[in-house]
């Protein structure tokens, strides 16, 4: 059975360790200045370099070479016993498996022999956070003061789970995501190793889907390595990885930005059918836009974002606001977590779109402001100070008649418009009872609490409402709230009776009224 390239080509020198220079130098200097501490605390995401770095400590403290600045040699009989896994004292714990303070005593006891072999015993204790209270507390005073010939390399992924007592106790190094650049190096560098040819893109597909861990991009170099023989393409990379081009991406952004949802979703169900991981199309989506935001925002675009995207970064960046880019990536961001699992992975995709796109439609939809302060001869002055809701006309004054049913009809065009004014008046409408008559020139709403029924009518959100119902019914109306159990409709009068008879209806009055105002219907009864 082959190795895997991450072991079979494990660095063998500090030199060779990619993207963390800051902590190789200074561990070499440390070792050639002979201040070497007794413990070492390596924190940084997964496949950085952590435990990699620990062994050729370990390698370079024991090493043979009388040159100090040559270690680790890897020539010497202590270094190739460590590259073979056969050095006694170099004793690796994993502290996921081993959390209890029974093991951290075991290690206590065992702490004190001299070493096997070489000048130290390194134990190096992998993910470390996963130790409980007790093991950490257990630790403290051999990881204080341990013996001359015992040296602790502690690595986590989560540093802020280690108790700041340890920390203390230790010399801190973080380690930092590998840049794009220098892992597509490396893995230009094994390809070579193992005599492979590959595409340029497919390297920095595999470079970008790691997301900074070295580790994991020669696993998907590997993965992708066992599909094909000779050559690494990028459509093979894609059809391994799950992944779409960046023509997908681009035409899924073009249908958000043109409104056009049909061919959004066909742009999703194709990637889908061809095989690409829905959760994958999501993030991809998410750094394409995340590039359109630093266009849009700083002028420039991300270092490591390929070039022959920047002609559509640019011309997607004209089109859209920094709010709604906002929104964007936040949508698509998380629908790509939640594409996780599911029976349809790819519906949160799809609904992050849908919503993108009608809330396109609905700014687009806004009427536009017309250019009231213009001055006289078509210069334009200052404009013209809103105006005070009590400074507003009555509604009712410039109001034709509308009915229930025209109100009812244009509802949601009516909420619409509310939300692009102001979304805490149409979250409020929506919890209410909607229309529950008309009196004259003035919409009633239903609401059951007096509280809402307060702050709707206030002078702000009573000029928000009519406002939104002059857009939607083309005239000026009033509104007032009322409760709806005690509401009664108001019966109009007729026209040509006198005002004192006001109250009083004939049938036919009556049958009017049911079949305008309550949708009624009149059917015909023996006397």
């Amino acid at each position: 059975m082959t190795q895997v390239l991450y072991r079979k080509w494990r660095p063998t020198t500090f030199d060779q360790v990619v993207g963390q220079e800051h902590v190789t130098e200074t561990l070499l200097s440390a070792l050639v200045l002979g201040r070497v501490a007794h413990a070492y605390l390596f924190a940084g995401p997964r496949g950085t370099g952590k435990t990699t770095t620990a062994r050729l400590l370990a390698k370079a403290v024991n090493c043979l070479e009388e040159e100090l600045a040559g270690r680790p040699c890897n020539r010497c009989r202590i270094c190739r016993a460590i590259n073979e896994g056969r050095f006694l004292d170099l004793i690796e714990i994993d502290a996921a498996s081993n959390t209890g303070v029974d093991d951290v005593r075991d290690l206590r006891e065992k702490i004190g022999f001299s070493p096997n072999e070489g000048r130290y015993k390194v134990y190096i204790v992998d993910e470390v956070h996963m130790l409980s209270t007790a093991a950490f507390n257990a630790l403290l005073k051999t990881l204080e003061e341990p013996p001359r010939h015992a040296i602790f390399v502690l690595a986590t992924t989560e540093v802020n789970k280690i108790p700041a007592t340890v920390i203390s106790r230790c010399q801190r190094f973080d380690f930092r995501r590998i840049p794009v650049v220098r892992m597509i190096s490396r893995l230009e560098e094994l390809l070579a190793h193992e005599g492979v040819e590959a595409e340029p893109a497919a390297l920095d597909l595999i470079a970008r889907q790691a997301t900074g861990a070295l580790r994991d991009a020669e696993s998907l170099l590997d993965q992708v390595l066992s599909s094909q023989a000779g050559r690494v393409t990028l459509q093979q990379t894609q059809a391994v990885l799950g992944t779409v081009g960046a023509e997908t991406i681009c035409e899924l952004v073009d249908a958000w930005l043109n409104a056009d949802v049909a061919a959004g979703l066909l742009t999703l169900q194709k990637a889908v059918n061809s095989g690409s991981d829905p959760q994958q199309l999501g993030r991809q989506t998410v750094d394409y836009l995340r590039g359109v935001l630093y266009l849009k925002t700083g002028g420039q675009v991300p270092s490591d974002v390929p070039e022959a995207l920047e002609s559509d970064l640019g011309r997607h960046a004209e089109l859209i606001g920094v709010g709604e880019l906002i929104r964007g990536i936040r949508r698509f961001g998380a629908a790509a977590a939640e594409s996780r699992g599911g029976w349809q992975p790819q519906l949160p995709l799809e609904l992050a779109l849908v919503e993108s796109v009608s809330e396109r439609l609905a700014e687009s939809a806004e009427p536009a402001k017309t250019p009231e302060a213009a001055a006289p001869g078509g210069s334009t002055g200052e404009a013209r100070p809103k105006p005070m809701p009590s400074e507003r006309p009555s509604a009712v004054q410039q109001a034709r008649p509308v009915t229930v049913a025209q109100v009812e009809s244009q509802w949601g065009a009516f909420l619409a418009a509310v939300k692009q004014r102001d979304f805490r008046i149409e979250a409020m409408l929506r919890s209410g009872q909607g229309v529950l008559g008309i009196e004259g020139a003035t919409v009633v709403l239903g609401f059951k609490y007096a509280l809402h029924r307060e702050k709707m009518e206030s002078d702000e959100w009573r000029c928000v409402i009519e406002d939104s119902l002059a857009d939607v019914l083309g005239t000026a109306v009033g509104i007032r709230c009322a409760e709806p159990e005690a509401y009664r409709p108001v019966q109009p009068a007729r026209p040509d009776e006198p005002a004192g008879d006001a109250g009083a209806l004939d049938v036919e009055e009556i049958k009017r009224f049911a079949v305008e105002e309550l949708n009624a219907q009149v059917t015909e009864t023996g006397a």
